[in-house]
């Protein structure tokens, strides 16, 4: 039961980190995974540290024990927990394609397969193929869930990959099981107002939340920029802290066919619950066209920006034309 309740905070974690990149990509991409992957691995980690005694002085870096243990297996194939040790370990070195033939190892020694193998394999070939839409992978978060209903890594996954595939229905009685296994209360909230979206009900705001504009952007591209960008390029329009700039506390998504266009930025487009655009003074606005479509900025994206201090009735003017080298 503890380990079951440990896999509920991880997966709490890795919402938080996550969701607000899912909300602007609007689809599950290889960067909204990896983030997912990082958050639970590292997590897992500190566990794992707090929770046992220090090594001793000298011990073998992770590296040469991840091969002191490969090559152990190699010599017993049939150890399952070994390979489910195996590929968490690739798993946290970030080396996804042995993590999968680590998972894939374990999946043909169980019979049958337990939920918990079935959800690590998944999670592994979802980044590592970078697509949501593989079938197989699919098909291993389902086999999971029929092992095991309540499994929070394959109701979590499930769930996104159910509503990129348009079953909005069947995605909301998923993270309908993930509130039942009782969240924290922040993440609590981020399940109801998805599964409120996606069952088409009111969402529920939190006190104070509202849809009232706080700042207006007129949004435009310079000359350079027009000319080294495709139409159909997707911009993010994101407002941040700038003492702390990450993770944004607002952020909206249009396309560059759409420019020039004045986006309007208020409450109800906050990336967390309860961090209000309206409670900040001092704002920074970006507006970026993603080259890769990744929310996160790459070299080679065109932005321009601006900070603000209150809050006049001016809309904000910025004009795209510089690029992140």
């Amino acid at each position: 039961m503890i380990w079951f309740l440990f896999g509920v905070m991880l997966l709490a974690a890795a919402l938080i980190v996550t969701w607000p990149m899912y909300r602007a990509e609007k689809r599950l991409t290889v960067g909204v995974v990896a983030s997912a992957v990082t958050v639970l691995g590292v997590s897992a980690l500190v566990y794992s540290a707090i929770g046992t005694p220090v090594p001793p002085a000298g011990l073998a870096s992770v590296d040469e024990m991840v091969a002191g243990l490969d090559q152990r297996l190699q010599e017993n194939p049939d150890d399952l927990e070994g390979w489910m040790m195996l590929g968490r370990s690739y798993v946290q070195l970030q080396d996804y394609p042995k993590a999968v033939a680590a998972f894939e190892r374990a999946v043909e020694l169980e019979t049958p397969a337990r939920a918990q193998t079935l959800a690590a394999l998944g999670e592994a070939m979802l980044i590592n193929e970078g697509s949501d839409r593989s079938i197989r992978t699919g098909q291993l978060f389902e086999s999971a869930l029929a092992a095991e209903p309540n499994n929070p890594k394959a109701l979590f996954y499930g769930g996104i990959i159910a509503v990129e595939r348009g079953n909005r229905e069947l995605a909301a009685d998923r993270w309908d099981a993930l509130l039942a296994l009782s969240p924290p209360p922040e993440i609590e909230e981020i399940l109801r107002a998805r599964v409120a979206e996606w069952r088409g009900e009111p969402a529920v705001q939190a006190e104070g939340e509202g849809t009232k504009e706080v700042v207006a952007i007129n949004v435009s591209l310079g000359p350079s920029a027009a000319a080294a960008v495709s139409p159909d390029a997707t911009v993010f329009i994101i407002a941040r802290d700038p003492a702390q700039p990450s993770p944004p506390i607002a952020a909206a998504r249009r396309i560059v066919s759409e420019l020039p266009a004045q986006v309007s930025l208020s409450d109800a487009d906050a990336m967390i619950p309860g961090r209000l655009l309206s409670a900040f003074e001092r704002l920074e606005i970006v507006a970026r066209v993603s080259q890769s479509g990744e929310p996160a900025a790459r070299p080679g994206d065109w932005y321009g920006e601006h900070t603000i201090s209150g809050r006049g009735t001016a809309p904000v003017e910025i004009v795209i034309e510089q690029q992140l080298r």
